[in-house]
Order: C-alpha cells, then structure tokens, then sequence
C-alpha cells in the first residue's frame, strides 16, 4: 500500500471542506501516474485512522471521487481507480544536475537564450542605475486622485470595459496639445497610439516595417532592446557610426548607394547609450534621405523632456513635412518606470495597423490610468512635476559629474551631458567592469557592468551611470562604494 500518510496531508484550517481536500488529493495522485487504473484504494476505515479523520468524511470524498469519473465502486471488492482511464506514466525523480540533453516535453523554439535579464531593482537600497527618474519626486498621490475620481464617476464605470486599442481618447487629446505645446509637433489624436512604454513602440514599428532579411540601419552603439526587436522580425542590422555630433549621415548616405534600406532607427536626444545629441544639419540631412529613398524614420525620443543647458533641437517628427518618421515617445522613463505609459506616433492608417496588431498581444491598455494622466496634463500638473524634476536633476548632474571629476579622474573618462538622466562613463581598460559590479553588490551597491551595451561591433569598456534617481546623501555614499571597490 502507497504511504498514504504523508501522501495525502490536510489542512483543517483552509476554505476548502476536509473531504474535498483528500478528493483533489486522490485526483492528483491518478493524474501524476502514482496511481494506476483498476489500482485499490484503501478502506474508508483504514485511510481515516491513517490521516486522522472521520470515517464518514472518507466516505464522502470515495463518493466524489465516483461521481467525478475517477473511481468505481465494485461490490464486496471495494473502491477502484476507474479501470478504463488512461495508463499515466509513474513520476520519476527529478534530474539531480540540469541536461540540456534531456527531451522537453513539447517542441518549442527558444529565440532568447542568450537574452540579458532585464534589472530588477525593487530590492536595490542604493544603486547607480542606467537613468531613470527619482520616483520619489513623482505626484503620484495626485494621480492615485485623479485615477480614484475617475472611477468614482458614472461615465467611469464604461472604462472598465474593452475600449480602443489605440488608447484614451482623453490621453491621445490632451498629447496633441502637450506635444504642440512643448515640441511643435502638430498631429491628430488619430495619428497617436496609446503603448506599454516606448519598448512596444519600438515592437509594433518593427513588426510592420521589417520584413525578413530587410535592412535596417542603426548606431554602432545602440540601445540593445532595439536591435533585439529588429533581428527578431528577421531583418539585418546596419551598423552607422556614432560620434559627437550623433549619427554619421554622410556615413549612411555613402551606404544607400549600396544597400537598400528599409528603416532608420535613431535616438537624436541623448543617444543611448553615449547621451550624445544629433545636431540639426544631420537631422535635416537624414529628413532629405529618407524622403528620396522612401524609408521610414524610428525616432526613439524616449527622454526629451530633460534639458539642462539649452533649448532643445525639435523632433524630426516636429520637422518632417513628408510623413516619414515613426515618432515613440515615454511618460514611463518621465515620471516612473513601473507606470507603463508610452506613445507611437505616425501617419493614421499605420496607427491603424498598429492598434489592429497591439490587439492581438494586448487587448488595450489601462484606461482608466491613461485617463488619470490625461487629467494631470489637462491640469498641469505634469507641467510642474517636469519644472521641478528638471531643476532637480540639473543639480544632481552637475554634483554628479564633480565627484566623477575629482575622484575618479584617472579612471573614468566623460561629458557632461546637456540633457537625459544619465553620464555615459568609459572605464580604464584595466578595469574589470564585470568583478567591479559583483564586489559593489557585496557592499550594498547595484551597477552595471557594462555587458548589455556591448554588440558585434561595439565593445567599449562603459556604461550609463544614472544621477537623477540618487540624492546628494545617496550618491555621495554610492560614488564612495564605487571608489573603493576599483
């Protein structure tokens, strides 16, 4: 006999009545192959004086066990798994050491091996991240307001059922009028589509550009996200170099007499991952191309709200008059990452196409909280969480960039960037960034350690050191970890 004993364990204090506990029990034990067809059960007396419950209660699970089709009742003999169910394979004991030779148990094509896991900084108490805002600093009490007076209202109720793929409504509006305002880039709120962040933004563009084996030109360095998106649709990337001035046009004018290209992906503010900004006569240049070549623009402007030392250069989008950039925007990286907010931009029958395609892998987005946002920028609160953001973070930058200066001269090399929330560092050579990122973590420090800036064609021994999200106390206390681990 089985050890039922320690097979079938209960639980007198759970919602679920005793007798349903060792049914779903039993069933378990036929569904995992512990139990065979025509396989005897025990006695209703002996499995109650084994597991110390009612006879009767037994009996009442044997009962649901027949009615449910897993057991039958022959008379004189006693209870029996249904003789005419499957045969189940008995269990084995799992492998003691992972073998990547053992068959899976389904066929499945796995295109993400080699995939860096994305950073996960809920537990972090001091890290040097690869820019991202202070949370902090955001209103989201107001916006918890916002998001509970909305569904307190009649006409919120009707957010709780499936709306437009493309987003809010509400939020698309009131984008028209803030990107008019701030970027003078003038669309409908049919050309905008409501994202999860600028990251699907970047998927929904590829998957309906890019066909395979397109090309698709892109910085030597770049952000790796995108080029991850871009080569899972198939299409071959076009390394165009990066320097001072953001992407060599010239470079890929030079490459369009050889190459038919399909797509430009570009980040013209503080490039990621170097934070350098594409000046204006490349902009006007790339705008010229793309126009007599007929490819599309992705214009990745994931943080253009953050400008410290100057106006900032308008969109391409802002400045394109034959309809050829794609433009992807953030609130998420703005205000809080978790707050998965984003926005796509482009001609109406492409936003179309779009939301028909977000449909298929997500229904819609959260409308209610697009609404919520929609009110925040409706009631400038958003306006003033960027004026307040902004001042702070220039003091943080430019505090930051001191101690890099005067502590870490010999070791780090860089700019002060004039914008976003983070100082591309390159290292000394002679610096382990992987042994550096391991020795600070055991000191209480998260950092990168540079791989996921890393390419074919880009190896720099570097990365983004976030400033916006540490106060002066924090950063002081996480530079000085730094130093001491190198």
């Amino acid at each position: 006999m089985l050890p039922y004993k320690s097979l079938i364990q209960i639980d007198r204090n759970a919602p679920v009545t005793l007798h349903i506990q060792v049914c779903n029990i039993f069933i378990l034990l036929i569904t995992n192959g512990t139990l065979q067809p025509s396989d005897i059960l025990p006695s209703s007396r002996v499995l109650a004086e084994l597991i110390g419950i009612n006879r009767n209660t037994v009996k009442l699970a044997y009962e649901e066990l027949i009615s449910q089709g897993w057991a039958e009742s022959i008379e004189r003999k006693g209870i029996f798994v249904l003789s005419n169910l499957p045969i189940i394979s008995k269990p084995q004991l799992p492998e003691p050491t992972l073998n990547k030779n053992v068959q899976e148990a389904f066929i499945w094509t796995n295109k993400f091996s080699n995939a860096i896991p994305s950073n996960n900084l809920h537990k972090a108490d001091l890290a040097i991240d690869a820019g991202f805002p202070d949370v902090r600093l955001a209103p989201v009490d107001q916006l918890m307001r916002e998001y509970r007076s909305i569904s307190r209202k009649f006409y919120g109720k009707n957010f709780l059922k499936y709306g437009d793929s493309k987003g809010s409504q509400h939020l698309r509006s009131s984008l028209c009028d803030y990107l008019s305002n701030t970027r003078g880039l003038n669309v409908s709120s049919e050309q905008i589509i409501i994202t999860k962040g600028s990251q699907m933004g970047i998927y929904l563009a590829a998957q309906l550009l890019l066909q395979p084996t397109d090309n698709i030109a892109v910085g030597i360095s770049n952000y790796g996200f995108a080029d991850d998106t871009f080569s899972y649709v198939g299409a071959n990337l076009l390394r165009v170099p990066i320097d001072a001035n953001g992407m060599d046009i010239d470079y890929l004018e030079a490459l369009l007499t050889v190459k038919k290209i399909k797509a430009v992906y570009i980040i013209p503010h503080h490039h990621f991952p170097t934070a350098v900004t594409t000046s204006m006569e490349r902009r006007l240049k790339l705008l010229k191309l793309a126009k007599e070549h007929r490819f599309a623009i992705i214009e990745d402007d994931y943080d253009f709200d953050f400008h410290y030392d100057n106006k900032p250069y308008l969109p391409l989008a802002s400045i394109d008059h034959n309809h050829n950039v794609i433009y992807i925007g953030s609130i998420s990286k703005t205000f809080a990452p978790a707050l998965r907010i984003g926005f796509m931009i482009g001609p109406t029958a492409f936003v179309e196409a779009a939301a028909s395609l977000r449909g298929l892998i997500d229904k819609q987005g959260d409308t209610l909280l697009e609404d919520a946002f929609a009110m925040m920028f409706d009631n400038g609160e958003m306006d003033r969480h960027f004026r307040k953001s902004l001042k702070i973070y220039k003091q943080r930058r430019n505090l930051f960039c001191e101690i890099l200066k005067s502590e870490f001269n010999e070791v780090i090399e860089f700019e002060i960037p004039d914008g976003g929330l983070a100082v591309w560092s390159n290292f000394n050579q002679k610096i382990d960034l992987i042994k550096t990122a391991e020795e600070a973590l055991k000191k209480g420090l998260y950092i990168e350690n540079g791989h996921f800036y890393k390419n074919e064609s880009f190896s720099a021994n570097g990365m983004r050191m976030g400033f916006a999200s540490l106060n002066e106390s924090e950063m002081i206390a996480a530079l000085g970890i730094l130093k001491k681990v190198i």
